[in-house]
């Protein structure tokens, strides 16, 4: 079987950068977005250099309509946009994306200058839908003190729950991906983020799964309930303010779309300014 990129069952970190981008109409150069995509395992071998303990890492996921834009043809079978929930007053809208870039380390300064690196090879062809910095709060809890992941599935059980496998044999060692950021006012699953002077605040959930089915049916769960009204009783306090779903394809398939050259990232302040150039545009 292919194989699947190693972040998607690594063990959680201390930082975290989650960055949503969408392609831009009329102006994305896709074979510009095709070799930024194939060269990410380099780009994050690069960048690790700099610090072999701090387990920098990167999981790419490609969008519902960005996969036809990009690659045509054959596509993963699960894969579509993210189903807008709504039960009574409580709704988990569906939300642009067209890739996402899950960006890890223990150290926040190398997530920073993976992401900076990623936005420069991208100029131009991208716009930023959300950009959420994530955070390890004392021993992996949220703001309320919840401990999560403690039921999250190892070893051989996390590749089976996570990997999708011969049942789609022709996108088989890629993953299904479900975002979501939830602003609070009680914090809870996932990966905490949020500034202290401000109400900008809240999780960011992210899932992967072998398919969408079981992923959906947890969201339903806590919207709707089963039976219908039986929700999450914290969605009182939560406001879901995002929702995308993305393919995490195998290390091979993106092997296809890497460039011949080698990967030499730019000096920092370079690729900073780049980024905030064609962004300011």
């Amino acid at each position: 079987m292919p194989d699947p990129q190693p972040a998607i069952n690594a063990p959680q970190t201390r930082a975290a950068i989650f960055l949503v981008l969408a392609l831009r109409p009329g102006a994305t150069d896709a074979q510009v977005v095709r070799s930024a995509c194939g060269d990410i395992d380099k780009l994050v071998r690069a960048v690790a250099a700099r610090d072999s303990n701090a387990n920098l890492s990167c999981v790419l996921g490609i969008g519902s309509a960005a996969w036809d834009q990009l690659f045509g043809g054959p596509r993963p079978a699960g894969l579509h946009a993210f189903r807008e929930l709504r039960g009574g007053p409580r709704l988990a809208p569906s939300t642009p994306g067209d890739l996402l870039f899950h960006i890890r380390a223990e150290r926040f300064d190398m997530c920073y200058e993976l992401g900076a690196q990623v936005m420069a090879r991208l100029v131009g062809n991208v716009d930023v839908v959300d950009e959420t910095h994530g955070f390890r709060y004392f021993d992996d809890r949220d703001l309320t003190g919840f401990v999560d992941g403690t039921e999250n599935p190892t070893g051989p059980a996390s590749i089976a729950s996570t990997i999708v496998g011969n049942e789609d044999s022709g996108f088989a060692g890629g993953s299904y991906v479900m975002v979501q950021t939830n602003e609070v006012k009680i914090l809870r699953h996932n990966m905490p983020f949020g500034r202290v002077t401000s109400g900008d605040s809240g999780t960011y959930f992210i899932g992967y799964a072998c398919s969408l089915d079981p992923l959906e049916t947890m969201l339903r769960n806590m919207v709707i309930g089963r039976p219908p009204g039986t929700y999450d009783r914290l969605l009182d306090y939560t406001v879901p303010v995002t929702g995308t779903n993305f393919f995490a394809p195998s290390l091979q398939f993106l092997a296809t779309l890497a460039s011949d050259e080698p990967v030499r990232p730019m000096p920092p302040a370079s690729a900073m300014a780049k980024t905030r150039a064609h962004l300011d545009r």
